[in-house]
């Protein structure tokens, strides 16, 4: 084999798990780096405190003069743990983080010096707003973009540094990053929440929405992705035949987590604790080598945050114990993608989550209330559902191995399709004396409290219900929360806000009495529903033809989808609420397009590199080897020379034509590509690259990975499959 794929995998055999001895119980480390409300309890004035909380919990406005304050507490509590530097840490839309550090370090002259931090920096930065991607809301020569602090997640230190989670807009007020629409929609939610939520408790003054996330990830031995120059450029393999062995035995899901890996998982953990992220599970996937992680759930701008921050965490902690994660939605091919499924609920301020049922019919009844209206924005707006999750990596992912099709459709069980069936069923109108207390009695009040397990899980539905809250599971490991989030949350909120304009209606021009009102407007949104609800399989041909009958979208690439976020609806949904403006609209359609342009125009140039210089060449190699194999056959066996070496000449043939044939396809690759960068329209663009560039990739790797198995393994250039996912 080639002498670095030898050494990686002899490093890797080699490799001893780190051992992590904890002394400390994780509750008493929990948050300790993080600059909490208990933190400024107890370092911060009485007014300072009351006016940060305001701010977290009410979005009140910080003074300055309070803002000095509170930055003087941050520091000192920073320094004394000893942190040198501060960063805004923020969420650009490139999808991963971004930080600059200062020093708290000043000079004051005379070869003085202090440590120096006030309001001004901690509620304002101006980093460059030109070299991140802004969809052409920024020009070079216009750089200015601010960075302002966000209350309402609580700073944090994280190796010497003291991070505060801010937004990132430009200077003319764009939004160029995800937390700020994300704010926005969680504001309107709360705003169309608790109007809704008045109708049943008078007492509500805040809704908040949680999040769950649940965070799938491979872990591969660095050396060997060192020696595979296709997961180093683009996250995963370009190349690579099946192992023999891959998930088909079902023997590691659940299964003992190799040392290694739990080494690893101990401390990331600790680290976590320290930040204030709450794992809670852990375990092993399906496919070899896939692991999952979870939290507990949190309010969704803090979740939000914490999943970002944790896939920073995520590659620090595994440098320190040789390895590399993989994020990527389809890292190998033959076995399962990784994907990220974002839990979602509301809840009050007065402790009730208001997608779980409570004891008694009325609480039923507002449970049915915020129940159907998300079925009803899931179904009006599936097509802005589908194109929030919509990448170049997502798309291998969508539609095989546990992951959910394209076609967006909503799982609610059997037994809450039978309740709605039945409220469904009753005479529409006012309703009667009796159809009320038959309508609590046996519809409303026949809702368990407790609806987990209640009902099969379906994993090839994208949106299912779970027993107190809805699962999106159509979200992708590498994807930022925020996108999923700040569209459920919108269109969640326009529909509740519709729903109170009817309700309201019916109270004060037909004189119905409350419960009436909501009755007759939930029958209606059940009947113009009924399209996005499905139980069954989502993988079978017969739903995709259903679903066509149904008019649901059916988006399978991502240029396709992402159309949608540019629509006419689109831009009426976001700009009513307030979430975001029509230009704040179309850059992260321009940003996401070129996002997957260059995706593609990356990994077809990795795979013509690998297959022109790494394959072709060894194939060439080998067909040497076996040339001087076949004439020293000759000149043995000059009689029986075409018998004997029959298998030797049908393997040349056979390598023959699979190089010409990678030859053929990678030329034909690179003018298609040429071809495609000619094109100025970002969405032909990206057609271009979908349906001319991208399908020639399986053509060439189905030839290279022919090769593979044809090839003296000796020979062989690239980790193969078998030593990247079963070498611990």
């Amino acid at each position: 084999m080639s002498t670095l794929r030898f050494k990686a995998i002899q490093e890797t055999l080699n490799r001893k798990p780190n051992i992590i001895i904890e002394d400390t119980r994780r509750s008493e480390l929990f948050g300790k780096n993080v600059y909490n409300q208990s933190t400024m309890r107890q370092t911060l004035t009485k007014d300072a405190f009351v006016s940060v909380s305001n701010a977290i919990e009410k979005g009140a406005k910080i003074e300055r003069s309070i803002a000095d304050q509170i930055a003087s507490s941050m520091k000192d509590w920073a320094l004394s743990k000893g942190v040198t530097h501060y960063t805004h840490w923020f969420q650009p839309l490139t999808g991963a983080t971004a930080e600059k550090h200062d020093a708290f370090f000043e000079t004051i002259g005379n070869g003085d010096a202090i440590e120096k931090f006030g309001g001004s920096q901690l509620v304002q930065q101006e980093p460059d707003a030109s070299s991140f991607p802004n969809g052409g809301i920024r020009n070079t020569f216009e750089a200015r973009g601010y960075t302002a602090w966000d209350p309402t997640s609580p700073a944090f230190i994280y190796e010497t540094t003291l991070c505060i989670p801010t937004v990132f807009v430009a200077y003319t007020g764009e939004a160029l990053d995800y937390k700020t629409p994300l704010l926005r929609a969680l504001q309107v939610v709360d705003s169309a929440a608790v109007a809704v939520c008045k109708y049943f408790d008078k007492n509500v003054k805040k809704v908040n929405a949680s999040l769950g996330w649940e965070q799938e990830y491979f872990l591969i031995d660095s050396a060997l992705v060192a020696s595979r120059p296709d997961i180093q450029l683009t996250g995963r393999t370009l190349l690579g035949h099946s192992s023999a062995k891959g998930q088909q035995l079902d023997d590691h899901y659940f299964g003992t987590i190799p040392n290694r890996a739990m080494a690893y998982m101990r401390d990331l953990e600790i680290q976590c604790m320290l930040l204030g992220i709450p794992l809670k599970t852990r375990h092993n996937e399906v496919a070899p080598n896939q692991f999952e992680l979870a939290p507990i759930y949190e309010e969704a701008n803090l979740a939000v945050d914490h999943n970002a921050l944790l896939m920073d965490v995520m590659d620090k902690i595994a440098e320190r114990h040789n390895f590399k994660v993989l994020f990527h939605e389809k890292p190998f091919e033959g076995i399962n993608g990784s994907g990220k499924h974002n839990n979602w609920s509301l809840s009050t301020d007065t402790g009730v989550n208001l997608l779980s049922p409570g004891k008694t019919p009325m609480s039923n009844l507002q449970f049915l209330t915020f129940f159907i209206n998300t079925i009803k924005a899931v179904n009006d707006n599936e097509e802005l559902l589908r194109a929030a999750i919509a990448s170049a990596s997502n798309d291998h992912r969508l539609g095989a191995n546990e992951a959910p099709p394209a076609i967006m459709s909503v799982f609610i069980g059997d037994q809450l399709t039978a309740v709605l069936k039945e409220l469904e069923q009753l005479t529409s109108g006012k309703l009667s004396p009796q159809e009320k207390t038959d309508l609590k009695l046996n519809v409303v009040g026949k809702i368990p409290e407790i609806l987990l397990d209640n009902t099969d899980r379906n994993r090839t539905s994208p949106f299912a219900f779970t027993g107190n809250k809805f699962e999106f599971r159509a979200v992708g490991s590498k994807a930022n929360c925020a996108k999923p989030m700040t569209l459920l949350n919108s269109i969640v909120a326009k529909q509740l806000i519709d729903f109170k304009i009817e309700v309201d209606e019916l109270i004060e021009k037909k004189d119905m009495k409350k419960d009436d009102a909501v009755f007759n407007i939930l029958k209606e949104y059940i009947k113009k529903s009924k399209a996005i609800l499905f139980e069954g399989n989502g993988y079978g041909e017969a739903w995709e033809k259903e679903a066509k009958k149904r008019k649901l979208s059916n988006n399978k690439t991502t240029p396709e989808a992402l159309k949608a976020k540019v629509s006419k609806k689109a831009i009426n949904l976001y700009e009513g609420l307030g979430v975001m403006n029509a230009v704040e609209i179309e850059a992260r359609y321009e940003i996401e397009m070129e996002d997957y342009i260059m995706r593609l125009q990356i990994e077809g140039r990795v795979l013509g590199d690998l297959a022109r210089n790494h394959i072709v060449p060894t194939a060439v190699k080998y067909q040497n080897i076996l040339i001087e194999n076949v004439k020293g056959l000759k000149e043995i066996y000059e009689k029986d020379f075409k018998k004997v070496a029959k298998a030797q000449m049908e393997l040349l043939e056979d390598i023959s034509n699979h190089i010409e044939s990678i030859n053929v396809n990678v030329v034909k690759m690179t003018e298609m590509r040429k071809a495609a960068n000619k094109v100025t329209d970002a969405f032909d663009k990206a057609t271009a690259y979908c349906n001319k560039v991208k399908p020639l990739f399986d053509t060439i790797r189905y030839h290279c990975d022919k090769l593979e198995l044809l090839v003296d393994d000796e020979l062989w250039p690239l980790t193969k499959y078998r030593e990247l996912l079963f070498i611990k």
